[in-house]
């Protein structure tokens, strides 16, 4: 088709869900699971913006209690061991040091906010609250001598990229149909409910039409509704975080919760091996969401931060990777950006058929099932197609059909079936696809049989099924969001890899 042409799908889709993050994923997982035909568009790739940008964590958000988020705060702890549950393989339990720091935060107020953390959020298989002496504890070695005490507490990792990629393959496993790199242009009302256009990545201009629409597109989503011709009833709070990522600082696996001096705290976390990770700022943002990246000030303060807790100094020097997202907070008036709320607020606009567009506002990863949930309760009473049972809560994400604790037996399995891989790789594809591992690895008997090695494991066996399975098309959606390989690539890897992909 010749470039600019305009290509029609004639049947509408029940809902159009437009903004391939987090929220946006879980919805079409969500709809598509009820019932309803679902399509997703995406201006970019899958968790190209703020949903790859995260601290990585699965959290109810300690800090919140400050700000008497309570709910906010409880709903979060409960979807802890849901997440933990249906995708074993991306998120797991992961430790916490908080150490006491004299003249900040008393030791009781920390006490008691970690005894209220423990107790309204439904903990059932995470571990429960101590006290530490750090002297005599594995994270006290490589802090400063000053801090003795502290406590330990229980929070969930996730890979925050691949969360979204597996709810867009679930999706598309129950009928839903993603597009990527599809940029909408323009929402209007029609009979039918509403027509789309978009223009993909080949200038081809696509119009479709739904009954409904959900605008999942995270800090656009107010100039998604400029789109469609609406004034949005709500403000949006654009803030910046940013992420550096450091050679490691520590051996042991717990990660740490700093408190700094201005009131803000931030995390030192073990990542991908050889690394620790260490965020976040909170800023506003006053440019686009796409052209987030830290800034000198950010990158700056992190490292002072770091260096008053830790006995090996880091200066900007020693940063090798830093990332930054935009959170479409809800602007609830706060005076400082770490103190605006992480709640999310889900609103309804019809077309002038009575069609209903949603606008999801707000909201944090942890969050994301819920509020998909919610956005598809919201729509069953308009449209028959779906299904009012609630689904996501008690089924696996792809890959994710193993026991919670089973993570261990997964690996020692790989292991065994595939000799040749060496622990680190087996530790990998494992966190990355659980027990479809073996969907890609299939009957392979030697390293050879996987094709091409780019290095550090990758093959074009892995390759081929991330573009084939998980919408992949570019050494970055590789290297970056369907893993974090590009940590340890070197250019001219970097450059095979993308070569096979354009030649394929």
């Amino acid at each position: 088709m010749a470039t600019g042409a305009v290509a029609a799908d004639s049947q509408p889709y029940d809902i159009i869900v437009i903004g391939g993050g987090i929220n946006g994923a879980g919805v079409a997982r969500d709809a598509a699971g009820r019932g309803a035909r679902v399509l997703l568009l995406e201006r970019g790739d899958l968790a190209q913006g703020t949903s790859s940008a995260s601290t990585k964590l699965i959290h109810g958000g300690l800090r919140y209690l400050e700000h008497y988020e309570f709910s906010l705060v409880r709903e979060a702890l409960a979807e802890r061991e849901v997440l933990w549950r249906i995708a074993p393989h991306i998120i797991w339990p992961l430790r916490f040091v908080l150490p006491h720091r004299a003249g900040l935060r008393p030791r009781w107020l920390l006490r008691l906010g970690l005894f209220l953390y423990d107790h309204i959020g439904a903990r059932k298989k995470m571990s429960a609250t101590k006290s530490v002496k750090l002297r005599d504890h594995p994270a006290g070695g490589p802090l400063k001598p000053d801090y003795t005490a502290g406590f330990e507490y229980s929070d969930g990792w996730v890979d925050d990229a691949r969360l979204v990629i597996l709810n867009a393959r679930d999706a598309a496993l129950h009928g839903a149909i993603v597009c990527t790199r599809t940029q909408v242009s323009k929402i209007e009302s029609c009979a039918e409910g509403w027509a789309v256009t978009a223009r993909d990545a080949q200038g081809v201009v696509h119009s479709y039409k739904g009954l409904a629409i959900v605008n999942a597109a995270g800090p656009s989503v107010v100039d998604l509704l400029g789109r469609a011709g609406k004034a949005s009833q709500r403000k949006v709070r654009l803030v910046r975080g940013s992420h550096i990522v450091v050679k490691r600082l520590f051996t042991h696996d717990y990660a740490y919760f700093f408190q700094l001096p201005d009131g803000r705290i931030f995390f030192a976390i073990p990542y991908e091996r050889d690394f620790t990770l260490i965020g976040t700022t909170d800023q506003d943002h006053d440019g686009t969401p796409f052209d987030a990246a830290a800034s000198d000030e950010e990158i700056a303060y992190l490292c002072e931060g770091a260096n008053q807790y830790f006995t090996s100094a880091i200066s900007p020097r020693d940063v090798i990777w830093t990332y930054s997202g935009v959170r479409p907070l809800l602007d609830d008036g706060s005076d400082r950006p770490e103190a605006a709320t992480r709640g999310y607020e889900i609103d309804c606009t019809a077309s002038a058929s009575g069609h209903q567009m949603l606008s999801i506002f707000g909201g944090k990863i942890t969050s994301y099932r819920k509020v998909a949930q919610e956005a598809v309760d919201r729509l069953v009473p308009h449209l028959a197609a779906l299904s009012g049972q609630p689904w996501t809560g008690g089924a696996a994400l792809p890959g994710g059909d193993f026991p919670m604790d089973g993570a261990g037996q997964l690996k020692a399995g790989l292991q065994d079936r595939y000799p040749f891989l060496g622990a680190s790789e087996v530790d990998r594809i494992a966190k990355a696809y659980g027990t479809d591992a073996q969907s890609w690895l299939a009957q392979a008997e030697t390293r050879a049989d996987l094709g091409q090695d780019f290095g550090h494991g990758l093959t074009s066996a892995e390759v081929d099924y991330l573009v084939r399975y998980e919408w992949a098309e570019t050494a970055g959606d590789i290297l970056w969001r369907r893993s974090k390989l590009g940590l340890h690539f070197n250019p001219a890897q970097t450059s095979a890899l993308a070569d096979y992909l354009e030649h394929r």
